[in-house]
C-alpha cells in the first residue's frame, strides 16, 4: 500500500481589520423642521377632509322619485306612476261612497296583478290595472285600459259579495279576481291599508313626494282626480298655480290635497296645506309635514267650522 500523501496545510486568511463605520451625524434642527412639514400636511389634508365632510355628508343620500306614505311608523313607498294609479282606484271609491277598505282591497289586488301599472298585457287576453279580461265579460280593451272604468267595475263586482268587508282583504280579492294563486294577495296588504287610509284623508300628514322633472303641468290637470272623486263633497277654487279646498269634514279635505299630491306623476308640487299643517317639497328627501301648536291650531279656529287645504304646483 501506498501511504498517503500529506495534505498541504492552507494559507491562513488575514482579515483586514474593519474601522468603524461612520455614523451620519443628526441635525436636530433639519429634524424638527421637517417633522413640522409633515404634521402641517396632515392637518392641511385633515381641515380638507373635515370641509368636504360638512359640505357633503357621505351617508346623506337622495332619495328616489316616488311618494310615501308612512303610517304607524311604517312607510311604504310608490314610483310616481304607481302612485297616481293608486290615487285613481282610491277616487273611484271615494266616489261610489264606499269605504276605504274597499280602496284596501283594490289597491291589494292590482299591486299583484299589474304592480298598479296600466299595462296593454297580460295572460291571455289580460289587460290593464286589474289584468281584467274581455273575453270574460269585463268590458271591451279599451275600456278596461281606462283606469276609472276598470276601477269601477272591480268595484261592480266586489260589492256583489255580501261578506266583502268581514273576511280578509286576500280573500275579498280572490273573491273577484279567481285567481290562480288565491293567497298571492295577502302579501300586498300592509301597503294597501296604508295608502288607502292615507289617500281617503283617514291618516293626516302621511303622504310626501318627491319629482324632480322640471316639466311643470296646470294645477287643473293636477286636481283631476281629486275633483271627480270629490265633487260632491267639496269646494274647489284655483287661484294661479294654487288650488283650495274646502269642506265641512276635515277627511274629505285631506282626502282632496292627498288625492292631488298622489297626482304629482303629472308635473311637480311645490307645497300643500290642510288646515294649520303645511309641507314642502325637497328634491331629494320625502319631507315632513309641520303643524301649528297652540288654540289656533283647530281647524275650526276661525268658527265657520270649515276645513281648507291647498295645494300649489311648481311653476
Amino acid at each position: 500500500m501506498t501511504n498517503p500523501s500529506p495534505r498541504r496545510a492552507r494559507p491562513a486568511t488575514t482579515r483586514r481589520p474593519q474601522g468603524r463605520r461612520k455614523r451620519r451625524s443628526t441635525n436636530p434642527v433639519r429634524s424638527i423642521a421637517a417633522l413640522a412639514v409633515v404634521l402641517a400636511i396632515l392637518a392641511g389634508l385633515g381641515w380638507g377632509g373635515y370641509k368636504v365632510w360638512k359640505t357633503v355628508d357621505p351617508f346623506d343620500t337622495v332619495e328616489p322619485e316616488g311618494c310615501r306614505v308612512t303610517v304607524s311608523g311604517q312607510s311604504y313607498d310608490l314610483d310616481l306612476e304607481q302612485s297616481q294609479n293608486a290615487a285613481i282606484i282610491t277616487a273611484e271609491s271615494i266616489r261610489r261612497g264606499l269605504p276605504a277598505h274597499a280602496a284596501t282591497i283594490a289597491l291589494a289586488t292590482a299591486m299583484q296583478e299589474s304592480k298598479l301599472r296600466n299595462i296593454d298585457y297580460g295572460d291571455r287576453d289580460s289587460l290593464g290595472l286589474f289584468q281584467q279580461r274581455p273575453s270574460q265579460g269585463w268590458g271591451s280593451p279599451k275600456q278596461v285600459m281606462d283606469p276609472w272604468y276598470s276601477s269601477g267595475k272591480f268595484y261592480e263586482e266586489l260589492v256583489k259579495f255580501g261578506n266583502w268587508k268581514d273576511i280578509s282583504v286576500n280573500d275579498a280579492a280572490q273573491q273577484v279576481q279567481r285567481s290562480g294563486y288565491p293567497e298571492a294577495y295577502r302579501q300586498h296588504e300592509a301597503l294597501a291599508e296604508a295608502w288607502a287610509s292615507a289617500l281617503t284623508g283617514h291618516s293626516p300628514s302621511a303622504l310626501s313626494c318627491i319629482n324632480r322633472s322640471s316639466e311643470t303641468t296646470t294645477i287643473a290637470k293636477l286636481t283631476q282626480t281629486a275633483r271627480k272623486g270629490l265633487a260632491d263633497t267639496i269646494t274647489i277654487q284655483t287661484t294661479g298655480p294654487t288650488v283650495t279646498f274646502t269642506a265641512t269634514n276635515p277627511v274629505s279635505t285631506r282626502a282632496a290635497v292627498a288625492l292631488t299630491m298622489a297626482s304629482t306623476d303629472l308635473g311637480p308640487i311645490d307645497r300643500a296645506t290642510v288646515a294649520t299643517t303645511s309641507w314642502n317639497a325637497d328634491r331629494d328627501h320625502f319631507a315632513s309635514w309641520t303643524a301649528a301648536s297652540g288654540p289656533s291650531a283647530s281647524p275650526a279656529a276661525n268658527g265657520t267650522g270649515r276645513v281648507t287645504g291647498t295645494v300649489t304646483a311648481h311653476s
